[in-house]
Order: C-alpha cells, then structure tokens, then sequence
C-alpha cells in the first residue's frame, strides 16, 4: 500500500509539473544570456531586445490570449553557469521554453539539459555547427558558419583580390568552425593561408601571436574574434606597424568596436544580416524604437534576440496550443518568417540559412560596401 499510494502521488506531482505552464494566464520564458563579463554587451542587448519585443507582443494582447513574462539568468558567458541556469529552468514547472545563450559552447553546455526536459532551447546566435544537431529542442536563428565564411572568403579572394590571409581565432567550439570554414572556402577559391594561430578567452596580450603571424608575409589578416578582443588585438596590431587589410566574420559589427579600438578598426571589414541603416521601415520602426528606449543602437546580435521572441511567438500561434510538442514542431517548420536580420527558415538541423550584407568600417562608421 505504501508504495502504491507514493507511486499514485508521484504521477499528481508530474502531472501538476508538466501542466503548470499549460494552465497558467501568461507564457513565461527563460533567457540565459552574459549581464556581466567579457560578453556584456552582448548579452545586455539580448535582454533589452528580448523585453522590447515581449513589451510589443503582450500590448497587442499576447498570444493565444496570454501575455509573456520573462526570467533572465546571468551566464556570464561561462558554460558552467550556462548549465547551472538551465538546470534552475528545467526545474522550474511554470517555464515554458528558453531563449540563449550567446556563445555556442555555452549553448552546447547546456543542450543536454534542455534536451532531457524536452524543452525548446532557442539560441538567437550559436552557429557552430555541432549546435542544433545535438537536439531536436534545440533551434538556431544566426546561421551556422559553413554558411557566412563562404561570403567572407570570396570577398578576400574575388572582391578584395587578396591572394594570401593569416587567421587568428578564438579558441572555443565558434572559433574552431569559424576559422575552418573560411580557411577552407579561401584555399577552395585558390587562396592561402599562411599561418594559424589562437588565444583564449580572457587573453590580453596579443603581440606575441601577431608577432608570428605577420612573419608569414600575408596580405591581409582574419580575425574570428567578438568585438571586444577585436579592438585589443587591432591596436595592438596598429601599434607594432602591421598595417594591412583586416576581415572578420559578423561577431565584430557592434557601434563598441570602434569605440574600444578607435583608428585601429577603419578599413576592418565584415558581414551581416541586419544594418542599422537598411531603409526598410519594419527596420528603421526596431532600430527607432531601441534607441528611443535605450539611448543605444541595436547591434546584429540585439536584432537576433529581437527576432527570437517574434519568432517563437509565431510558432506558438501556429501550434494553436501551449503544448510543447506542437510548439517545437512548429518552430521547426518555420519559413520565410520576415524578422529582422532576413527571411528565416529552418533547415532540417533547425539552423537559420541567411543571406549577408558586407560592410566596412570608415571614419569610425560601418558602411555598406557596393
């Protein structure tokens, strides 16, 4: 009878966990992004577009008669912590689905806890490649970067002419793809890479890397770096005299990459699906509002979180329902969805494929180069 009666109120328990964000008047999800540390910016702006967009959806009466609230977690860009939140999430019965985190390796941290809770698991800016495979939860909308180094590997070679490249990467799961796709499209259009190196997270001295890079001779240097790591290496790189063209893939368009690394980032190049100054009104109505709101300009990660909330939203319309299956199901067969940073459709993996605006950086600005 004992263990009858305990199997019986074990079944009321799940039972109550799993219909607590079923029954419940609003849709509460998690967002797990980088409020301090060496991604701050980042992940702040995740936060403000996040709210800014669950502010828009719950003033025109939620979804399925039900507004969103929201619960943010600190991960600090440290997969450790990014796991730890997910196991408060999953554990928590009222919330519904989760949003984050920024770098892949965080993301692919936590995957495995998303995964075993069946809980959906958006991350508005993961694109190793590894990422979404991992989990049928798990959905990415920036694109993986077998996708975006193409672009940046026929602009080295066919556009800028430049026949040779160093790279210097990141060392974590994003860094390692990033670098392997451009190294292998540039070398594929007849290109070379003259020599590789790599740092970690938290390096601040980069002169004795670019010190051997720039002893291989290249014509120009590739940088697969956040923005912040960015402006060290660039002044840096000004300051030893190595003057000479600098990619880099999509993490370094952000207003602080010039404001960290000053002269040192003109000329930088890199590419987007989202630019401020896109005369597309949906556009200027987010970018307007953001900064009317934040005193700030969105950057492209900013209009990814934006495009997060929207896009789930719309799943959650479609599904007709709040259950979780329905949901996911209708995530993954998203297409053409108009958000911010392009037309969105998953890929069987549950990747975003985009398309990418090349820009410069000139007179301390980005500009769209024709």
């Amino acid at each position: 009878m004992p263990n009858k009666w305990t199997a019986l109120i074990g079944t009321v328990l799940v039972s109550g966990c799993l219909g607590a964000w079923a029954d419940a008047p609003t849709i509460h999800i998690a967002l797990t992004t980088p409020i301090t540390g060496d991604y701050a910016e980042y992940g702040v702006n995740f936060k403000r577009s996040v709210e800014m967009g669950i502010d828009e959806i719950n003033a025109k009466g939620g979804v399925l008669g039900r507004k969103f609230v929201l619960s943010v977690g600190d991960s600090k860009g440290d997969p450790k912590e990014s796991a730890t939140l997910a196991q408060k999430w999953v554990s928590d019965p009222t919330v519904f689905a989760e949003i984050g985190d920024f770098t892949s390796s965080c993301c692919m941290a936590s995957q495995p806890i998303y995964n075993r809770a069946g809980m959906i698991q958006l991350s508005p800016t993961a694109s190793a490649t590894k990422f979404t495979p991992g989990s049928k939860w798990s959905f990415s909308i920036v694109g993986p970067q077998i996708y975006e180094q193409p672009v940046m590997a026929d602009l080295a070679k066919n556009k800028l002419k430049l026949k040779t490249i160093a790279v210097l990467f990141i060392n974590n799961d994003w860094g390692m793809d990033t670098q392997k796709y451009f190294k292998e499209d540039f070398e594929k259009q007849g290109g070379k890479v003259t020599a590789t190196e790599s740092f970690f997270q938290g390096d601040k001295d980069f002169t004795a890397v670019l010190t051997k890079l720039k002893q291989s001779k290249p014509d120009a240097l590739f940088i697969a770096t956040m923005y912040n790591d960015a402006a060290m290496i660039s002044q840096q790189r000004e300051k030893m005299g190595w003057n000479l063209p600098v990619l880099g893939p999509s993490s370094l368009y952000s207003t602080q990459l010039m404001a960290l690394g000053g002269s040192s980032v003109n000329g930088l190049y890199t590419d987007v699906s989202f630019f401020t100054k896109d005369p597309d009104p949906r556009i200027q109505a987010y970018v307007t509002g953001f900064q009317k709101r934040y005193n700030a300009t969105p950057n492209f990660h900013a209009a990814l979180a934006y495009d997060s909330i929207y896009i789930l939203a719309d799943a959650i319309r479609r599904a007709g329902s709040l259950d979780k299956n329905a949901v996911r199901d209708a995530l993954a067969a998203t297409k053409n969805f108009k958000g911010q940073t392009g037309s969105i459709t998953f890929t069987p993996e549950r990747d975003a494929i985009k398309s990418y605006k090349v820009v410069q950086v000139v007179n301390g600005d980005f500009q769209l180069l024709k």
